[in-house]
């Protein structure tokens, strides 16, 4: 991915969101953030002068879609959508699921990407260098059966990444994933975990494979994850998920 020169919309203000958004404006991007809290995202622009920001319910197709109409209003040369926004919850796959928390985790982690998304892609393909990146997570190839939703809605925004990928393989649009491991941020109030991956060390290893237009963003820690699926993936799913017993992981 070219890391300069670029307009870009990256969802979720927070956590990996805002590491990201602000290592792309050191870089003289033009970011503009999004949310659903005002005050968080006036923070995160106050202490980066330049950087702009637009509320955003990204559970709402409404508020998808007034926001898709304004930024290629307000910005024209808009390249390149981050969907970083995500939520993750505590659920019971043994047993009943509560279905707010289904219905309010699908619709935002995966109904949101993909509908904003479609309501910006005509407008980046006519752009001549665009990219759309989706952040999974390690937890799309490995379930943590403590949020078997969550890790659901990420498995099937890898599939559909997968499918638009080849879909725009002949257009200007590349298609890119980013598949954190567990990462010190607010999900699951992880900010202290120490097995977690410190966020500004993510950051900066994303940034570097960012730079080399690799399709999957992978750091390190998470390649066994992503390496698991096949035949044999259920000795690394009981072992994994045996070990995170009591944890609060990403």
């Amino acid at each position: 991915m070219k890391l300069t020169n670029n307009t870009i919309f990256i969802t979720g203000g927070t956590g990996i969101g805002r590491g990201l958004a602000e290592a792309l404006h050191k870089l003289g991007n033009k970011v503009i953030i999004s949310g659903r809290r005002q005050k968080h995202l006036d923070a995160t622009t106050t202490a980066n002068p330049g950087m702009d920001s637009v509320e955003l319910d990204i559970s709402d197709s409404a508020s998808i879609g007034a926001v898709a109409k304004r930024l290629i209003a307000d910005y024209p040369a808009l390249n390149v959508l981050i969907n970083n926004a995500g939520i993750m919850l505590i659920d019971d796959a043994a047993g009943k699921i509560d279905d707010q928390l289904l219905t309010s985790t699908v619709t935002t982690n995966l109904l949101g990407p993909i509908r904003l998304t479609s309501a910006l892609i005509e407008h980046l393909k006519k752009q001549p260098n665009a990219t759309v990146i989706y952040n999974t997570s390690a937890l799309a190839f490995v379930p943590l059966a403590l949020t078997a939703v969550y890790s659901s809605t990420k498995a099937a925004l890898h599939s559909y990444v997968l499918s638009q990928r080849h879909k725009l393989k002949a257009t200007s649009v590349s298609v890119l994933e980013i598949a954190p491991p567990w990462v010190q941020t607010d999900l699951l109030n992880s900010k202290e975990e120490p097995r977690a991956m410190p966020l500004q060390d993510f950051i900066e290893q994303t940034m570097k494979l960012l730079a080399a237009d690799a399709n999957e963003i992978v750091v390190e820690q998470a390649q066994a994850f992503r390496k698991n699926p096949g035949p044999n993936e259920s000795a690394l799913v009981t072992q994994f998920n045996d070990s995170m017993i009591g944890a609060s992981p990403q």
